[in-house]
């Protein structure tokens, strides 16, 4: 398929979530709309919705890819229940606590409960883990879009950046998380079919029936699902289980961004049938995008094909690319190209959507500000009307700042383009969660107590730091134990004792 063809289908694709866009936002764009959606949010689309944004443009290509590697093959089916147990807990524990509180932001939960300083120290934690996340997913897959499209039009890596965000930008400024409810349920439609079209198409090339393919899956070198072997390895099976329940926990039950579209359900039952069926697909998935890899793998030994490389460097996060758009014929490669578009921008989306939320509430205090004075009349419709519109006009500044802060942060990863560095990025959530995870630990199970709000800071900075001294000399610390998916669960537990260490009494106000 030809550069220009898959440029027209980019184009097509965008002017459709822009027109979508138009029509959910034009009678309502107002804040209400933007952070909530009204919270008028049908269930099921939130459920069906989330996956979108759960599954990035890596796990659409670098799962699949990842496969291939003798030592992890479907490794990460145990990662992927261990999550499912995640979900689960999120719903029945976190959910509960965040509509009893009717909170917008979720981080309100800290002010409350631990005080002013903590609740900015867990806002600007989100802030900066999901920037940087969210830029980081976005990276990958544009690299992918400039080296198999936009290379071929001479275009600069960072225009191709700009006009991505650009694009983002237009269809969720106005509307915000009502427009991603609906452009998301879109994009998840596309998704899902991509995964199941690619392995229809894959096993036409290889004359599979279903069943054959079954059995060609299950027979091959690539599908060896646990890993109970050595627990020093970071492949052993009660490892990536606890990684998966404790990485799902902090990075979806304490993350805005999927949290906020849970949120928009009328009442905490949709909101937790939303959760238990997502989980459900989530799994259900997860089994396909394992299946497209090995599949994938067979294909490129039946055909010679090799897995790419990149300065001399295999690349297996680029074999799903290279076939579907080199060795498949046309319809394949626009499927795939419409799966791998979905699972970005629906993530990046909503990721922007959620910043602009929590930095307006968080650090704006939108959802406080009641009126504004008016000298003459200051209930006044006009008046109120004339707040409406400020603050409006704030988030949009606001919006186009994370915008363009993705942009830099993109542009960043791309100057350095060091292997090593990619690779500590990607682990940025084991990282920045980890403090969370302390937090709402100590919130939640330390009822009688709360802390000195101006050292918490201190200690969500040292936690993360210990951790990375950990990692940096495992060997000399660990042996040949490995730190995997876990690290996290240490990080959020040095960040728990750190908080107990500057603990108080609680009073009655701070206990929940």
């Amino acid at each position: 398929m030809s550069p220009l063809a898959i440029l027209a289908l980019i184009v097509i694709y965008f002017g459709l979530l822009i027109f979508i866009s138009s029509m959910v936002s034009r009678k309502s764009s107002d804040n209400d709309t933007f952070f909530k959606a009204n919270k008028n949010s049908k269930w099921y689309l939130v459920a069906f919705g989330m996956i979108g944004t759960a599954i990035s443009g890596i796990t659409f290509i670098s799962v699949p890819g990842e496969v291939g590697n003798p030592d992890l093959q479907f490794k990460y089916f145990q990662f992927v229940l261990g999550c499912a147990i995640g979900f689960i807990i999120v719903a029945k524990v976190l959910l509960p606590l965040y509509y009893r509180m009717n909170l917008t932001s979720i981080y309100g939960y800290i002010e409350q409960r631990l005080g002013v300083t903590s609740y900015k120290t867990a806002a600007s934690i989100f802030l900066i883990g999901r920037t940087i996340g969210s830029a980081f997913r976005l990276y990958l897959v544009v690299f992918v879009l400039q080296r198999y499209v936009f290379d071929a039009f001479h275009v600069p890596f960072a225009m191709t950046v700009l006009v991505s965000l650009g694009l983002i930008f237009a269809y969720t400024y106005r509307g915000g998380l009502k427009t991603i409810i609906i452009t998301d349920t879109l994009q998840t439609f596309f998704l899902i079919s991509s995964v199941f079209l690619t392995i229809f198409f894959i096993c036409r090339s290889l004359n599979f029936d279903v069943v054959e393919a079954f059995e060609q899956v299950k027979n091959s070198n690539y599908s060896k699902v646990f890993f109970f072997e050595d627990y020093l390895k970071g492949t052993y099976f009660w490892k990536q289980i606890l990684g998966g329940i404790f990485v799902t926990i902090a990075t979806v039950g304490l993350d805005q961004d999927l949290m906020q579209k849970n949120l928009s359900c009328k009442n905490i039952g949709e909101a937790q049938k939303n959760m238990f069926t997502f989980t459900g697909i989530f799994v259900l998935i997860n089994i396909f995008f394992l299946s497209v890899g090995a599949l994938l793998y067979i294909y490129a030994e039946k055909n010679g094909i090799a897995v790419p490389q990149v300065n001399g460097v295999a690349r297996t996060d680029l074999l799903f690319p290279e076939i579907a758009i080199h060795h498949l014929s046309s319809i394949p490669t626009i499927v795939f190209l419409l799966g791998l578009t979905a699972a970005t921008f629906a993530t990046t989306d909503s990721a922007l959507t959620a910043l602009t939320t929590s930095f307006c509430v968080d650090f704006l205090g939108m959802d406080k500000i009641k009126e504004i004075p008016n000298s003459e009349n200051p209930n006044s419709k006009e008046a109120m009307e004339r707040k409406e519109q400020k603050l409006v006009r704030t988030r949009h500044f606001v919006h186009v700042g994370f915008s363009i802060l993705m942009f830099l942060v993109i542009i960043v990863f791309n100057a350095i383009n060091d292997d090593s560095v990619v690779k500590m990025v990607f682990k940025i959530a084991t990282y920045t969660y980890g403090p969370l995870l302390g937090l709402y630990g100590f919130g939640l199970f330390m009822k009688s107590k709360t802390v000195h709000d101006k050292l918490v800071p201190i200690v969500c900075l040292v936690s993360p730091a210990i951790c990375f001294l950990i990692t940096q000399n495992s060997e000399l610390l660990l042996g040949k134990y490995v730190i995997d998916n876990e690290l996290i669960i240490v990080n959020g537990l040095i960040t728990f004792l750190g908080l107990l260490l500057i603990s108080k009494p609680a009073t009655s106000e701070t206990r929940f």
